[in-house]
């Protein structure tokens, strides 16, 4: 039998509240909560330390898919009322997970010949699709300016479906220095500017290419955009300027993958 937890003062219940709202905290602990049945059992097949916790009410419908994962052991039952303090979605499933940040070996972007590089992205929603896609599109890894929205804000956790799981990513204090690095293992740059006279369908992408992703307000710094070795351009039609950060990333990323499949 399964104790429940009733109280909202309860250590656990605290802890999870703090890791829900403060990115310094999250970093000090090394753990982010993982919502929704999918990411919970998610995080349990990559061993990521999990601690479940699930809603008296949701005990019924997700009970036996844990056990069936062998993760009873490390299971608490919470009363909703007190579950309802340590969620952060508008429709909860009732069911969350406290999980280590993954750690992924550097030595990828080396062996690797793809990688995408966020340069002060904002958007949560934009964070996760830009990672979802880059598994979708086989990227290597992908590299994040410090001042990039946080990895483990759980609006980005659950954005990325699981995808942060999968796809090697690095949060990077000097973005110019992680850029010279690339470049001195042997990756060419690519920049996209609205200066620039090379759409972005003429490049050929051979070898190892970085493709940089700005801001969504502001794009790509213009001393960022200085050490690129191509500035490349996404052609729009009518009035538009720009197109969303996860949509321009998208075509960058799946037109390197339509190259390299040899597809016209």
């Amino acid at each position: 039998m399964i104790d429940m937890i009733e109280s909202s003062s309860n250590s656990q219940i605290k802890h999870i509240a703090k890791l829900q709202k403060s990115a310094k905290y999250r970093r000090e602990c090394g753990e982010f909560v993982a919502e929704g049945i999918k990411m919970v059992l998610e995080s349990a097949r990559y061993d990521a330390g999990v601690k479940i916790y699930i809603s008296e009410n949701a005990k019924a419908e997700y009970f036996t898919q844990i056990q069936e994962n062998g993760l009873r052991a490390n299971l608490e039952i919470v009363a909703d009322k007190v579950f309802a303090k340590i969620t952060e979605t508008m429709t909860p499933q009732g069911v969350l997970a406290v999980v280590k940040m993954p750690q992924y070996d550097e030595s990828i972007i080396e062996r690797g010949n793809l990688v995408v590089c966020l340069e002060n992205l904002q958007d949560p929603g934009n964070m996760g699709t830009i990672l979802r896609t880059a598994e979708g599109a086989g990227v290597d890894a992908v590299i994040i300016s410090k001042d990039s929205v946080d990895m483990f804000n759980p609006k980005v956790v659950r954005s990325t479906m699981g995808a942060s799981f999968r796809v090697p990513f690095f949060v990077v204090g000097d973005f110019g220095e992680e850029l010279a690095k690339l470049q001195d293992k042997g990756y060419e740059v690519y920049a996209s500017s609205l200066q620039s006279s090379s759409d972005f369908r003429e490049k050929s992408y051979d070898g190892k290419v970085a493709l940089i992703v700005g801001n969504e307000a502001n794009g790509i710094r213009p001393e960022t955009q200085e050490l690129a070795n191509h500035r490349i351009f996404i052609p729009m039609g009518g009035e538009l300027e720009s197109l969303n950060a996860s949509v321009a990333a998208a075509l960058l990323m799946y037109e390197v993958r339509r190259r390299r499949d040899g597809l016209r």
